[in-house]
């Protein structure tokens, strides 16, 4: 693994991971469209993430894509579940590649938080009547809010068949050209609500210690891992506290994330929250690098700095400073898909990024 933190690096300074080269330490952060049918990527997809690719970013994510049809956030989230989800993204695979970005995916099960309506239609949980379905999580709490569903506590069968249901999506996403790939473990879903003690409170050996808690993860990684080749990068992405007290927090984190690279995992993404519907948490610019940061240095792992990051001197800082090995942005790249670009010039680098044919009067 080829990764720089000695000064020298820059935001546009290219990154080795594995076989895997991204043009500059800019990436995609995988953001929900809820614009699937029945899980299969759409042209809004191609688009919205095409146009990411020929705006310069040196990764782009797809959004979380669920691992079974009760995974889903909402009923129109993506998905890699079924042998049909293959073709869709791999023909978005192929128009990223074409224009330079490495293609990935970040694969979810959204456990407890699982059968919402879109944001646009409120974002609460579905009734029966209108489409719902059963959620499972480690035990039988709901999240809160508008997410009123009490999930049932899940038994160890379909703690199994959960494990086997993310081989499985890592098998379709590699199928489908992903050289990049995600486990979601943060934001409150599945894997997360294993590892909190505020919405684990099982008894056996999937809860109660760290230990415990951080079992399911720890296995899947380890199944996926195994399924997934060597030669392409694996990262994880967590919420590295829940800001709120007795829940997870940074300290544990940085435990996770040892464990997790001791498991041939290559970059933690650091991300914080969505465990509970009413945390305080301080968001500013850059508020969630000290994240990356700590668990660099006592975890000895590469790291992804997200959150509220907007300005491309604030992420060049990041990247020369070492406090983070890459950027990953999503509501600016929403406002803005040709960030990079824009990022590239600022920093006088204009040269840093070559764009497409089509666009080259405009360059």
């Amino acid at each position: 693994m080829s990764i720089h933190s000695n000064g020298r690096s820059h935001l546009f300074q290219p990154m080795t991971i594995k076989s895997v080269t991204l043009r500059n330490r800019i990436g995609v952060s995988p953001m929900c469209e809820y614009s699937s049918a029945d899980g299969a990527a759409t042209d809004w997809h191609l688009v919205h993430l095409g146009s990411r690719a020929v705006g310069g970013a040196g990764l782009v994510m797809a959004e979380a894509s669920a691992v079974s049809p009760e995974g889903r956030i909402t009923p129109g989230d993506a998905g890699i579940w079924a042998d049909r989800h293959v073709e869709p993204v791999a023909r978005i695979n192929r128009f990223l590649k074409e224009h330079g970005a490495v293609p990935g995916i970040q694969i979810a099960h959204a456990g407890r938080k699982a059968c919402a309506a879109r944001p646009w239609e409120g974002g609460a949980h579905l009734a029966d009547q209108d489409g719902g379905w059963p959620v499972i999580a480690p035990s039988a709490l709901a999240f809160g809010g508008d997410l009123t569903k009490v999930p049932r506590a899940m038994s160890l069968e379909e703690i199994t068949r959960v494990q086997d249901e993310f081989v499985a999506a890592a098998k379709r996403s590699l199928a489908a050209g992903c050289e990049w790939l995600e486990l979601h473990a943060a934001h409150g879903y599945l894997m997360h609500e294993f590892l909190s003690p505020i919405s684990n409170r099982r008894t056996d050996r999937y809860g109660g210690s760290f230990e415990n808690r951080i079992r399911l993860l720890l296995e899947t990684t380890r199944a996926v891992r195994a399924v997934w080749p060597e030669r392409l990068p694996l990262a994880v992405r967590i919420s590295c506290t829940d800001w709120v007290g007795g829940g997870w927090d940074i300290k544990e984190s940085i435990e996770l994330a040892r464990l997790l690279k001791k498991e041939g995992v290559d970059l933690v993404d650091c991300s914080s929250g969505g465990m509970v519907p009413d945390a305080r948490i301080p968001a500013g610019a850059g508020y969630q690098v000290p994240f990356a940061e700590r668990i660099r240095r006592e975890a000895g792992i590469a790291r992804a700095a997200v959150g509220c990051i907007t300005e491309p001197t604030h992420a060049d800082e990041i990247i020369r400073n070492g406090r983070a090995d890459m950027v990953l942005l999503a509501r600016e790249f929403l406002r803005e898909p040709y960030w990079p670009r824009k990022a590239a010039r600022a920093l006088g680098l204009k040269n840093a990024l070559s764009g497409p044919v089509q666009y080259g009067r405009a360059w």
